[in-house]
């Protein structure tokens, strides 16, 4: 098969959109190399490709109009490079397909990763609802094939455009390697002193904003001896927690970070204690499962999608509750039995999103198509 992916993401995101789209192609190219996976994209800035394997599996704009709207290129106008290159199978990855791709012989899938937008619209201006919604709408309606990451999102997909059951199929999403290879000691003692870690801290990892619900969790600590290290881009939001850090004289205890590498990531979800992620809402939630592979115990949401993530042995609290928050930490914290109970029960639980299961299920959902 010749498979086509949007893969704008997957050159110039390194989070959330861009690691599906690495992973996604990266488990199909391990566990099926037999088919042509090429990536089309408006850009490889930064990119650190060899050109061979650029020049064999990339496609960029060519031509006058199609470098100097490249945007126009990735909507519509690359139907014509997919139409010379023999595609099977367009692939898009991040909610979106080319206009009138539908009346070409090319099938198509798309990757719906959440509803978020009409969830939430608060979080977005009115113009950004819009266009979400729709190319959201031109994908559900046009797409051959519609992968929801998570029921949670299949269900949401069913509520909101009405569309038929058959056509949305889920396959979860897996994470980076780096999360199921075990950290030797040595290798957390070169983290633990570059960034100057403390020996125990609880971990959360994802961008800082309303939604993820940080502030929840550093209010939940105040009255426990645990330190916090919290993960991800920064937005105004964090404001608002620095500044109760400071007040509370908590500054020594809540560490911001960003811009790690997979490997330093990974290596701090094996130092710390126990993950929590007490997110309002999520298309699926992939730290949970880069917590479960790195045995941690995980406290998250007890609502939408996080039960689907975390499985049984994780602990599902309020994520507005800052008592339930700080009882759930201290006592997992509290007791050697209970987490070695979850991390052992969550390894096994986690399994489900192992690589070669969602590369089969990826492969199948092609097949079926043809």
């Amino acid at each position: 098969m010749n498979i086509a992916y949007d893969a704008k993401r997957y050159f110039l995101n390194k989070t959330g959109l861009g690691n599906y789209s690495r992973d996604l192609i990266r488990i199909l190219e391990t566990y099926y190399p037999e088919n042509n996976y090429i990536k089309y994209t408006t850009k490889i800035e930064g990119a650190n490709f060899d050109s061979e394997n650029l020049q064999k599996n990339t496609r960029l704009p060519h031509g006058f109009i199609n470098k100097t709207l490249p945007s126009l290129w990735r909507n519509s106008r690359i139907i014509k490079d997919l139409l010379h290159d023999k595609i099977d199978i367009y692939h898009g990855l991040s909610g979106e397909i080319p206009i009138n791709l539908h009346k070409t012989s090319i099938k198509s899938v798309t990757t719906i990763h959440d509803l978020i937008f009409i969830r939430f619209p608060e979080l977005y201006k009115p113009i950004d609802r819009y266009i979400y919604n729709q190319k959201a709408k031109h994908a559900v309606f046009h797409s051959d094939k519609i992968i929801a990451i998570s029921q949670q999102t299949k269900s949401d997909l069913l509520n909101t455009y009405q569309i038929s059951e058959d056509k949305v199929e889920v396959i979860y999403q897996t994470c980076h390697p780096a999360f199921k290879t075990q950290k030797t000691k040595e290798q957390q003692d070169t983290i633990r002193a570059k960034y100057n870690l403390p020996d125990n801290f609880i971990l959360n990892v994802g961008t800082i904003e309303p939604r993820k619900n940080a502030f929840q969790i550093v209010k939940a600590i105040e009255q426990l001896d645990i330190s916090l290290i919290i993960i991800g881009r920064k937005t105004n939001y964090a404001k608002e927690i620095i500044e109760f850090i400071e007040k509370k004289g908590m500054t020594n205890r809540v560490l911001f970070m960003e811009g790690l590498s997979m490997d330093e990531l990974a290596t701090i979800y094996t130092m710390a204690d126990l993950f929590i992620y007490p997110s309002k809402f999520e298309g699926f939630g992939i730290p949970i499962i880069e917590a479960l592979y790195s045995g941690l115990p995980v406290i998250t949401s007890n609502s939408g999608v996080f039960p689907e993530a975390g499985g049984p042995s994780s602990c599902y609290i309020n994520p507005e509750d800052i008592g339930a928050i700080q009882f759930t930490i201290e006592s997992i914290l509290s007791s050697d039995s209970t987490r070695k109970e979850m991390i052992s029960k969550g390894l096994q639980y986690v399994r489900r999103f192992d690589e070669d299961h969602i590369a089969n299920q990826l492969i199948q959902c092609y097949k079926n198509l043809l």
